[in-house]
């Protein structure tokens, strides 16, 4: 399955909460997007692996991806080697998207920025035609992705562009609740966690307000970049 961009995330959850909306504006127009993500989320401190695996396929349908995949690498104990790299260069290899978008560049959460690299890295060797991966005993050819984006998620990054996602962000804040058991229950028993504070879903959606302000949006998303942007023309730039 060709696809016109893959989201990765380390965790269930990160691309909902970081990028969804893009997602949801791009499949609005007809775009393939799929979803990688690496792990299961099993450190984490509510749940478990198995129910977000569940919780994620449920977030799927509600976005409307063409696909989800998960590597189950292990959560926390995953490293920038050439092992996962491998692992991530036959899903680029499969699915062939133009655009990857994957996590901070730096964040709260260690993870972030080790898979951001980690998935980076793996974009950039994805092209090389001498490293060789197979496909269900069928080699793979090479393929390079023409641009890697990092969404911005728990600090408060300075984005190098937003994009607007008003129209979807009933749509992407119901993705976000498919993670039921990640997020505020009154009801729950489980030990609380930072982003199962009552107040967490208000600054998700405070987060998106700051994002447009500047851009004249009503809600926005921040991703930022390796490499300097080119346009064809100012009238290109909002």
């Amino acid at each position: 399955m060709k696809l016109d961009i893959l989201a990765i995330g380390v965790h269930p959850d990160d691309v909902e909460l970081s990028c969804a909306g893009t997602l949801l504006k791009h499949i609005a127009s007809d775009k393939k997007c799929g979803i990688l993500d690496l792990t299961c989320g099993e450190l984490g401190t509510r749940g478990s692996g198995e129910l977000r695996l569940i919780e994620a396929a449920d977030a799927a349908k509600i976005l409307g991806v063409s696909v989800r995949d998960n590597l189950k690498m292990a959560d926390g104990f995953f490293k920038n080697d050439s092992a996962h790299q491998l692992e991530i260069i036959k899903k680029i290899r499969q699915y062939r998207p133009e655009i990857v978008l994957c996590n901070a560049i730096t964040d709260r959460h260690p993870d972030h920025g080790r898979s951001s690299a980690l998935a980076s890295e793996a974009c950039f060797y994805s092209g090389l035609l001498r490293i060789e991966t197979e496909l269900d005993g069928v080699r793979q050819q090479h393929w390079r992705p023409k641009a890697v984006y990092h969404y911005i998620q728990d600090r408060q990054l300075k984005p190098d562009f937003v994009v607007d996602i008003t129209p979807f962000f009933d749509k992407k804040m119901e993705a976000i609740k498919a993670f039921r058991s990640q997020f505020y229950n009154p009801d729950s028993k489980e030990p609380e966690s930072p982003i199962s504070m009552k107040n967490f879903l208000d600054y998700i959606e405070s987060k998106m307000r700051v994002f447009g302000r500047d851009a004249g949006f009503e809600y926005a998303e921040g991703f930022s970049v390796e490499r300097t942007i080119g346009v064809a023309s100012l009238f290109d730039i909002i």
